[in-house]
């Protein structure tokens, strides 16, 4: 079956569709190592700190199976002009390790989904490793909560 797209248009959803990808990757990894460094050194766990690096290096290797190179990803970037790059940072202040660790599990978490439901699109067995990754974090929320 031929595409009714053309190929100009079906550059810009790839474009999209990698920039999407790309700010949620990022997101993920970033709040996950927020909360591997509490886990470090606010709980002293061994056990949570470790956990929460393999996800995070797991999260590397899956993407790394998406059927696009590196420099396409950051090809495809574009944070000058991310229209969302200047929106006020609502919780600017927070006011305990305990609000920073929720915080940034929750961004993972919806991080994880998101890269889930896209990458339906491009490489569906991808979804069920972010799934899988998004449940386990769900696990990990539940052992680092026992410190607060």
């Amino acid at each position: 079956m031929k595409s009714r797209l053309s190929n100009s248009r079906q550059g810009k959803i790839r474009t999209a569709l990698l920039r999407v990808m790309d700010a949620n990757f990022n997101r993920a990894k970033e709040a996950l190592r927020v909360c591997e460094d509490i886990s470090r050194f606010f709980f002293q766990s061994r056990a949570v700190s470790t956990e929460l690096k393999t996800l995070r290096h797991q999260l590397t290797r899956i993407l790394l199976k998406f059927p696009a190179t590196y420099r396409e990803w950051l090809e495809a970037r574009d944070s000058a002009r991310d229209i969302g790059k200047n929106r006020w940072i609502r919780d600017a202040k927070k006011t305990s390790f305990r609000a920073v660790w929720i915080s940034n599990l929750k961004r993972a978490q919806e991080a994880l989904r998101v890269m889930e439901e896209f990458s339906k699109v491009v490489s569906p067995p991808r979804c069920y490793d972010f799934q899988r990754m998004r449940f386990a974090l769900y696990e990990l929320e539940k052992k680092g909560f026992r410190f607060f």
